[in-house]
């Protein structure tokens, strides 16, 4: 069974900078290079999405200067991102809640995703103010108003992104083994991997063992 969607909980940008005696932002500097390097190896590896969670709604509660910051990144580096992918002909998502994030980065989110809404490549889909209980509740919430009952298949259909598939690979970096409400409704049948480095040290190499890794799981889905 091929790897189609793999799950990426970026995790220990912080704790790379500190240990280097670096400012914070250089970890999440040096974590999108990861990002961008780890989306070339699975477009190659022939991955059909790839997500990446990168702030959760819990990351409100860090200090206001990382959070600006964070914010600030996302406004300048979001728009060009998506130029790249439509260079290659892949499509960027961003899935999460839109309570509060600025009108201005709502903007430029839409922006990016039409741009590259007819690309048929790699989907790369980054989890931002993202929370797996939030998106089931959203869901719910929507589904509760238009649907005549609430299952499984009507909650699905008002998830984020619904075209989005389950994820078949959650991979967490920095060595924590939790999923800290990561896709919690596509992750319920997901293998898992944890790896000891710090997110801003992966790159294309590592999807190699990922797949490897991956290739030697026997998914049984509770048959």
């Amino acid at each position: 069974m091929s790897l189609t969607h793999l799950g990426i909980i970026a995790d220990g940008n912080r704790r790379w900078a500190r240990e280097r005696s670096l400012p914070t932002i250089e970890g999440h500097k040096q974590g999108l290079k990861s990002i961008e390097q780890l989306v070339d190896g699975a477009s190659e590896a022939g991955i059909k999405y790839i997500t990446f969670y990168v702030f959760s709604t819990e990351n409100w509660g860090r200090s206001e200067a990382e959070v600006s910051y964070i914010m600030k990144l996302a406004e300048t580096k979001i728009l060009k991102y998506a130029e790249k992918m439509k260079a290659k002909n892949g499509r960027l998502l961003v899935l999460g809640s839109k309570k509060r994030i600025s009108p201005k980065l709502m903007s430029i989110i839409e922006k990016a995703e039409k741009l590259t809404e007819d690309c048929d490549g790699i989907t790369v889909s980054f989890c931002f103010n993202y929370g797996g209980e939030q998106e089931i509740a959203d869901a719910a919430s929507i589904a509760k108003d238009v649907e005549k009952e609430i299952t499984p298949e009507t909650i699905r259909k008002h998830l984020y992104h619904p075209e989005v598939p389950d994820i078949d690979m959650v991979v967490r970096t920095s060595g924590e083994e939790r999923i800290s409400g990561f896709m919690l409704w596509r992750a319920s049948y997901a293998e898992f991997m944890f790896i000891k480095k710090y997110f801003p040290e992966m790159g294309a190499q590592d999807i190699d063992e990922i797949v490897k890794e991956y290739e030697k799981r026997n998914r049984r889905f509770g048959k």
